[in-house]
């Protein structure tokens, strides 16, 4: 039997950590793998020497994928095999510039959904029953496969220091970014030295901002850059955060996430407006109040369910069953502007 060809589409340095759970279980199941890196803010100094690249959409179409996996918005429709959606991140709340929640936006690009969890497959599914052209499969997400399995030697674990640890991360986008407003106060509580900080931004942060965070690094403070964030997630009790998925991540862990002017106010998180409230509720975080942890579990449930550490088993499952079926695949949309703007970016002129 011939083996599956299967394509990585990443255009985020994140996107490796997404798709290796999945790797490894294609492998294993003899599935043959390739990456492709679209646009210059991927980087090919995280791809592993065992992991190998396409260098262009022609080879992509010589090598024929049976399956395009995409943690992005977007993918050509030029490039042959079944498009899977695998997510970049969770339904964090954010409105795009149409005021429509961008995680259930539908750009004509994919042929296969597979949500995480009961909260972003009802909606998905709604939206399949209007389109018509692609179905939707719950599976978990492959990146949180590791998430339910310890890591030796955590680099961001450090034995030796009995203090707390506080993981602030932020977005990029300037109308939902805590890191702004809250550089004043990271310094103080650096100086102060009561908690272990570690610091992680979206890799769209302005560089501005990274560099007046790097500037305070000390004993009580360090800024990471890391294409794998999952290690940094289970080194720390407590989060600060603002609107960013990275926040969804880190409750599955059931600890308590702190959020500063979050759009959702949700009860599952320590929403609060003012530099001021942040020191105090993050006392409050460290304690675990009973009653905030139960609103952690409940949410929890609807937003990933699945804590056995299968969701990569799960979407090769899908996907594999999408292109075993002799039924028909119904058209995508012909999505024209989004496939010259991709084209030109591609440089790829050719049918």
């Amino acid at each position: 039997m011939k083996k599956k060809h299967y394509l990585f589409y990443i255009s985020q340095n994140y996107s490796y950590a997404i798709l290796r759970p999945l790797q490894d279980v294609i492998l294993a199941q003899g599935g043959e793998i390739f990456w492709f890196l679209e646009g210059n803010e991927v980087d090919s100094k995280f791809l592993r020497d065992d992991e190998e690249c396409l260098p262009s959409i022609d080879a992509i179409r010589s090598w024929k994928p049976d399956a395009v996996f995409a943690p992005s918005n977007l993918i050509p429709n030029f490039i042959p095999g079944l498009k899977v959606a695998v997510f970049h991140g969770f339904a964090a709340g954010k409105l795009n510039r149409r005021g429509r929640l961008d995680h259930f936006e539908i750009r004509g690009c994919f042929d296969l959904y597979c949500t995480q969890g009961p909260n972003t497959s009802a909606p998905f599914e709604a939206l399949a029953a209007k389109h018509g052209y692609f179905s939707v499969k719950e599976t978990g997400w492959p990146m949180l496969d590791p998430l339910f399995r310890p890591i030796e030697n955590n680099p961001y674990v450090d034995d030796s220091d009995p203090r707390k640890t506080l993981l602030m991360c932020s977005t990029f986008s300037r109308n939902l970014s805590c890191a702004p407003h809250l550089y004043s106060l990271m310094k103080r509580l650096a100086d102060k030295g009561k908690w272990r900080i570690l610091v992680q931004f979206h890799p769209k942060m302005p560089v501005e901002i990274v560099n007046n965070y790097k500037a305070i690094n000390s004993k009580n403070l360090t800024f990471i850059e890391t294409d794998n964030v999952i290690p940094l997630l289970q080194s720390a009790d407590v989060m600060l955060c603002d609107t960013s998925s990275i926040l969804e991540i880190f409750l599955l862990l059931r600890r308590p996430v702190v959020t500063f002017r979050n759009q959702t106010n949700a009860a599952h998180l320590l929403n609060v407006d003012t530099e001021d409230e942040v020191e105090s509720a993050i006392e409050l975080a460290l304690s675990y109040p009973p009653s905030l942890m139960a609103e952690i579990e409940r949410y929890c449930q609807q937003l990933h369910p699945y804590q056995d550490g299968k969701s990569s088993e799960r979407v090769l499952a899908a996907t594999n069953t999408l292109i075993d079926s002799k039924e028909p695949r119904p058209n995508k949309p012909l999505n024209l502007l989004r496939m010259f703007k991709l084209r030109k970016k591609l440089g790829y002129w050719k049918c």
